[in-house]
């Protein structure tokens, strides 16, 4: 007889067990995605400076529009809890002390990408878009330009533009407000 080999699934409630078991620290840079456990690699100075200018650009032309997370949960089911580098949040009173925003409170996920761009493109934009999140960027630091990924659907995203240097993005949720790609790489 052949041994059954299963594939087990952890839950967020079981990766925050973890967390509490000291498995690892609350510092960890680890992800959860779809059941799986993701190490992400150490946070370089170039990546958390390009995460502080664009949390400090949305906050100018966002202000009290929308909360700007940075490198926090977004609960997008029971087994996948990534932490974006910068989340638009539609706004809530209690700024989402007694739970982590859902899909359906998230306008903008944006990753930053200086070594996870292909992670960021094959992992995390087909989990956004599957969620039904509308919009989601990468911020590729190595190529020099920003993909803009729009109109979620069951397989991720069906709409990818990658913008350059030197042209605007118009956030969806946000038509009045443009930014220059230039300011956030």
């Amino acid at each position: 007889m052949k041994p059954v080999v299963e594939h087990h699934r952890f839950t967020v409630d079981e990766f925050y067990r973890m967390q509490e078991a000291g498995i690892w620290t609350e510092d960890s840079r680890v992800e959860l995605i779809e059941g799986e456990i993701f190490h992400m690699p150490p946070i370089g100075s170039q990546h958390a400076g390009t995460v502080d200018q664009i949390s400090h650009l949305f906050h100018r032309l966002l202000a009290g529009r929308a909360i700007i997370r940075v490198q926090s949960p977004v609960r997008i089911d029971e087994y996948t809890e990534p932490q974006p580098d910068i989340t638009l949040l539609k706004p809530r009173s209690d700024f989402y002390r007694t739970s982590h925003p859902t899909p359906p409170d998230v306008w903008l996920v944006v990753e930053v990408a200086e070594t996870s761009a292909d992670y960021d493109r094959e992992v995390k934009m087909p989990v956004y878009g599957r969620a039904g999140i509308p919009e989601a960027w990468v911020v590729d630091l190595v190529q020099g330009w920003v993909e803009v990924y729009t109109m979620p659907w069951e397989a991720g995203y069906r709409q990818k533009r990658i913008y350059h240097r030197e042209e605007r993005i118009q956030l969806q949720v946000f038509p009045d407000v443009a930014v220059e790609a230039s300011a956030l790489l």
